[in-house]
């Protein structure tokens, strides 16, 4: 396991690991050590066999409260000698200077959270502000504490959304709710959010972390790693897929490779009334969509 500067991770016997975003007295203010290590968290210790689930929160009073803006010189570590286009952009996107020097880090990280081929859960604490706010939009579900302070802040900075928010944002709550909060750039108390369908419930401060974990309890404890990523995979990439068809295609060959792997498990389990014992892997997944 790595050790991390800016966070905290302790995996349970369930295989439910705590994430905790661990710079309290900067409120974990997101810089760009904490970028590196969330996106190498997630591409390396949240990949690992015992982990079956991962729970998101800030330690102390706040989830993130955004860029930490003390740094000297350009905050986002950005070089500002270089012009790049869009066609540089895509040709280079994993070579210098693209990679370290003008790619958002926060993009960065939640491409990362996204590609997890398991549950990723928010348990948002307190302020959540700027990246605090996107990058629990890659998580696969949010709650919060009735503390939570949620603001899409970034027009007030004169910058535009991050994170791949653009993407993630209307798909959860809508194109209408999302340009509204995006243009006030107001911050939401946690009733709010949930009224605009951005959380899924609300909390009481002592109860949100425990409610979190076991929400991912419930989601991993006798279910297959194989079916749950790949679940995970068509509803994402389905859910903005052109014509049913393509969903037609890729569910095929995951019904296909589920049903002869740890659903046969799973049907003897069912028929002696037993707990299934599932052997299959989300590491090793098999291929269902063409690229």
């Amino acid at each position: 396991m790595s050790t991390y500067e800016t966070l905290d991770w302790a995996v349970d016997d369930d295989g439910v690991a705590t994430l905790t975003i661990n710079r309290p007295d900067a409120l974990n203010a997101f810089d760009l050590t904490m970028a590196r290590e969330l996106e190498r968290v997630f591409l390396t210790d949240a990949c690992a066999e015992d982990v079956r689930a991962v729970v998101v929160t800030g330690a102390g009073r706040a989830f993130c409260a955004g860029m930490d803006l003390s740094r000297e010189g350009n905050v986002f570590g950005l070089d500002e000698s270089v012009t790049p286009t869009p066609e540089d952009l895509r040709a280079h996107l994993t070579e210098a200077p693209f990679h370290d020097d003008i790619r958002d880090t926060g993009g960065r990280v939640t491409l990362a959270i996204h590609a997890l081929p398991k549950p990723v859960i928010a348990a948002i604490n307190g302020p959540a502000v700027g990246i605090g706010a996107t990058m629990t939009l890659a998580m696969d579900l949010r709650l919060a504490s009735t503390k939570a302070r949620i603001g899409f802040v970034f027009g007030r900075l004169g910058i535009v959304p991050e994170a791949c928010s653009s993407w993630f944002l209307p798909r959860i709550v809508g194109i209408q709710q999302a340009l509204e909060w995006v243009y006030s750039a107001d911050i939401l108390t946690a009733e709010q959010a949930l009224t605009g369908r951005l959380l899924r419930s609300v909390h009481e401060p002592d109860d949100l972390l425990p409610a979190a974990q076991e929400l991912a309890r419930s989601f991993v404890v006798d279910r297959s790693p194989v079916a749950l990523a790949l679940a995970k995979q068509l509803l994402y990439r389905n859910g903005a897929a052109a014509d049913p068809l393509e969903a037609h295609l890729s569910d095929t060959l995951a019904m296909f490779y589920t049903s002869i792997g740890d659903g046969k498990e799973g049907v003897a389990a069912f028929k002696e009334k037993r707990t299934p014992r599932f052997t299959g892997s989300a590491s090793d997944l098999p291929r269902v969509f063409e690229d």
